[in-house]
């Protein structure tokens, strides 16, 4: 099926984000090698085309600081921010635990557990509450630039 996308995706972002959530799928079943192969060849071509969209040439400081500013833009509504807090641990933490676990064992099914949950959340709150998309659609360094900014919310 993912091949099928991927051979009709028209440009490297379609194909960046079908990699990906492909990747993460992959996760979900139990193939640990496919879904990293998958998520991270997905994430560095979304990367690539956001530096083409961009025009962006600056080092990697000025493209984190414009990844943490366009997270923090595009997530606003305070429900949304505390269903980010919420879920970002669970899908940081489901993500560890499946990759950790052997597939189908408690651990693997309660990180499972975790990991779709954690993306419930995150997708209710931009549907729901914030009504845009999950920022990874528009900057793939929001993967990482999530939980950092989960953290700076904790902080306060």
């Amino acid at each position: 099926m993912i091949g099928t996308i991927l051979c009709k995706a028209k440009d490297r972002k379609t194909r960046g984000l079908a990699l990906a959530a492909g990747g993460m799928g992959a996760l979900m079943v139990g193939c640990k090698t496919a879904a990293l192969g998958m998520f991270g060849a997905g994430v560095v071509d979304l990367e690539r085309q956001w530096r083409q969209d961009h025009n962006f040439q600056g080092n990697f400081a000025e493209r984190w600081q414009r990844a943490l500013a366009f997270y923090d833009q595009t997530h606003r509504h305070p429900v949304n921010r505390g269903l980010h807090i919420a879920g970002i641990p669970l899908i940081l933490g489901g993500a560890i635990g499946l990759i950790l676990h052997r597939p189908l064992c408690p651990l693997w099914s309660l990180s499972a557990a975790a990991f779709g949950t954690g993306w419930i959340l995150n997708l209710v709150g931009h549907a729901v509450f914030e009504k845009n998309r999950p920022a990874f659609a528009d900057d793939p360094l929001s993967f990482v630039a999530g939980p950092v900014w989960d953290v700076r919310q904790l902080r306060g």
